[in-house]
């Protein structure tokens, strides 16, 4: 019954902050009624009645806040606009902002719990706003001579990002911005990096700071923006007079047709394997990605690759084989996976890391990830995200072979002849394209930034947060359906237990591997943290404010680069003392302090009496300062999605496969069943992306050996 009651509140409160989105309430209006409204001070020197505004950053945008004050002091009206904000969490929080703002007569008012950001910028830009009704002088800069745009120099901003401040450097003529340096050092590689790249040269051709974010990355967008802003203001600039420039293409589409060997719709890690292998097979490949650039789900694998009897677990001594993968994959999975494809995945697992070795990107660093009896995730050496990492060398390895990216390019529709699939039609932004193929490989992952296919099939998830990249968005299934390919597990859809809610940023598995626990607010272990991430999730709902803290020290962090992004970012807690980090947590020291003691100690004797933890206790907790993060469950992936055999060849609804049709990666089902075990998604997409591509090419070849395979002309 308890379970039943929490659904229930839980989805009134997503229904709640679903129709805050939909009516628009990142901009809200508050006033002071008059038969509310508290005896007014005396007035005090200096004060005009009016309304007063000012902005502050908040986490994607600016925020302003206008109030309107009487002639003693006191606020009858706030006004809160943050259209930047994410609407879930920061648009979500300005209702309740703007009221704590009128009750308090105040800016100084509460931070929102997940909404940091948003609320320290209605904070700042409230206390700016009354400190103008106090008669506080506005300041004018210098101006440029008549008749120019900027005083010419250099001039230098900042603003805060995704990961950490972003310095934008300007060298300006009379009229001209000459040259433009962007500084995004600690942004998220292959995602906010690319709009550090993209950004300057858009802004230089359009000579406006006013142009469209990057899609995707618009945290890191908007902060290059702001920087530019403010170091543009510094030369005089009047803001106001910049034009807007959108980079939709507004002119008239040209039509192109081509012929290849094999088409591949998606760059992620599962599309670039298989782009990658076909052309290493000598076939004409050319990749289609709606995204102006390439990564998908992929950029965002923090963790590592699942991979039995590889070179690595030899050398460093550790046990493993390919009959205990494809049982902890199955028994994660509740029984309901395809054996066929969790066989092949975990066989060729080893083959994948040895093929990884081979393009310059090894994965060493072998640890335990939840749901694993072995040691069995592979990393990157220097402990760095696995996604990150991976995108930046299959990149590297196209641009080698030369295999185009159509970026910005949105597949519409499979090209089928007498049932088989025979090419793609798509959409660019100044081209619309034809595209005749041999093969083509679905790629596109899966549907987990598509809010209608997820609560289609799983109500119960309305308004949860996502961890998938924007382009996540089911295409490649309802283009394959349309084309008769039946769907396995799509209602099998994933939570991810550790992912900080405020940003939907996803806490690495390999935190948890190497040692960290969880505690609720009470300060208690509930769980063994390296169980499947679906029972993990299930038990942090259990928890007071069904959310928890990941608990992690000095030696941990020291260890784990991927880390120092959540520092960056600014959702990392840290105390000296695990007492003084209880005391920012609102935790009781004393029994945080007995928790980890308790823990330290079942690692020192390898038992946890309390919970059978066996993984990820190779070192204690003990070297100070102590770190946490605040999390709870997201949706991160969905399990289901096109049927596929072991050849990676696409099954019809009557259980044939469709002639030129492959596909690989989220985008299909069967290899992870009900729940998807930490460091499956990429062995899934290395292997069967290199299966799906190796398939497509010999396609291609049988083709051309028997053309009467080929459908009717």
């Amino acid at each position: 019954m308890k379970s039943g009651k929490k659904k229930i509140v839980t989805g009134l409160i997503a229904l709640a902050v679903s129709l805050a989105v939909l009516l628009g309430l990142q901009a809200v209006d508050r006033s002071l009624p008059a038969e509310a409204a508290p005896a007014a001070e005396a007035a005090a020197a200096g004060f005009q009645a009016g309304t007063y505004s000012a902005s502050a950053d908040g986490f994607g945008g600016p925020v302003t806040v206008a109030l309107t004050v009487d002639g003693g002091g006191r606020i009858t009206n706030v006004a809160i606009t943050g259209d930047s904000e994410t609407p879930t969490v920061g648009g979500a929080a300005i209702p309740t902002l703007a009221d704590e703002v009128l009750a308090a007569q105040s800016g100084d008012v509460d931070v929102v719990s997940g909404a940091t950001f948003t609320s320290n910028a209605v904070r700042a830009a409230a206390a700016a706003a009354y400190e103008q009704a106090k008669g506080a002088p506005v300041e004018e800069g210098p101006k440029p001579a008549d008749g120019n745009r900027y005083i010419p120099g250099t001039y230098t901003g900042t603003s805060k990002g995704f990961g950490g401040d972003i310095t934008v450097t300007v060298v300006l003529s009379e009229n001209e911005i000459v040259k433009l340096t962007i500084d995004g050092s600690h942004e998220t590689e292959n995602i906010g990096s690319f709009a550090v790249d993209m950004l300057d040269d858009r802004i230089l051709e359009a000579q406006t700071p006013n142009v469209d974010a990057l899609t995707g990355a618009t945290v890191s967008s908007g902060a290059i923006i702001r920087a530019l802003k403010d170091a543009l203001s510094q030369a005089g600039a009047d803001l106001s007079a910049f034009p807007t420039v959108s980079d939709a293409s507004g002119g008239i589409k040209t039509y192109e047709s081509m012929q290849v060997d094999v088409v591949v719709i998606g760059a992620g890690g599962a599309g670039m394997t298989a782009a990658i292998k076909a052309k290493q097979a000598g076939k004409n490949v050319i990749v289609l990605e709606k995204m102006p650039y390439a990564g998908g789900n992929t950029t965002k694998a923090t963790g590592g690759m699942n991979a039995a009897e590889t070179h690595y677990q030899a050398e460093q001594g550790i046990e493993d084989s390919v009959e205990q993968f494809v049982a902890d994959t199955i028994k994660a999975g509740h029984y309901i996976n395809d054996e066929a494809l969790v066989t092949m995945m975990a066989e060729l697992s080893a083959r994948a890391i040895d093929w990884l070795d081979s393009i310059g990107a090894p994965l060493p660093k072998v640890s335990f990830s939840g749901g694993a009896t072995n040691k069995r995730i592979h990393a990157p050496a220097d402990g760095s995200g696995v996604g990150a990492f991976l995108v930046t060398r299959f990149l590297n390895t196209m641009d080698e072979l030369q295999i185009p990216v159509y970026y910005d390019t949105t597949a519409t529709r499979l090209m089928t002849l007498d049932g088989a699939v025979v090419g793609v039609m798509a959409e660019g932004k100044t081209a619309n394209y034809t595209i005749h193929a041999g093969a083509v490989v679905l790629a596109t992952g899966g549907f987990g930034n598509n809010e209608d296919m997820i609560v289609h099939y799983r109500s119960d998830l309305l308004g949860t947060v996502t961890t998938s990249a924007p382009g996540i968005t089911g295409d490649g299934i309802l283009m394959a359906e349309a084309v008769g390919a039946d769907l396995v597990d799509i209602e099998q859809i994933q939570l991810h237990p550790t992912v900080e809610q405020g940003t939907s940023m996803l806490i690495t598995e390999s935190v948890r591997g190497d040692g960290a626990i969880l505690v609720n607010q009470n300060g208690k272990r509930f769980i063994d943290e390296l169980q499947p991430r679906d029972v993990v999730s299930a038990g942090e709902l259990e928890q007071p404010g069904s959310y928890a803290y990941i608990i992690f020290d000095q030696r941990l962090r020291d260890g784990l680069k991927a880390i120092e992004k959540y520092v960056s970012t600014g959702i990392v807690v840290q105390g000296e003392t695990i007492e003084a980090l209880a005391e920012q947590l609102d935790i009781d020291p004393a029994t945080l302090a007995q928790t980890l003691s308790d823990w330290n100690r079942y690692v020192a004797d390898q038992n946890d009496p309390e919970f059978g933890r066996t993984t990820g206790m190779e070192a204690d907790l003990s070297v100070a300062p102590y770190y946490a993060i605040k999390i709870a469950p997201g949706i991160h992936h969905t399990m289901g999605g096109v049927h596929i055999d072991t050849d990676a060849r696409v099954i019809d609804v009557n259980g044939d496969p469709i002639p030129g049709l492959y596909a690989a990666g989220e985008v299909t089902g069967g290899v992870h069943g009900g729940n998807r075990v930490g460091g499956n998604a990429v062995a899934d997409i290395v292997v069967f992306g290199g299966v799906a591509g190796e398939n497509a090419a010999a396609w291609c070849d049988a083709l051309a050996a028997e053309p009467e395979m080929a459908p009717a002309a």
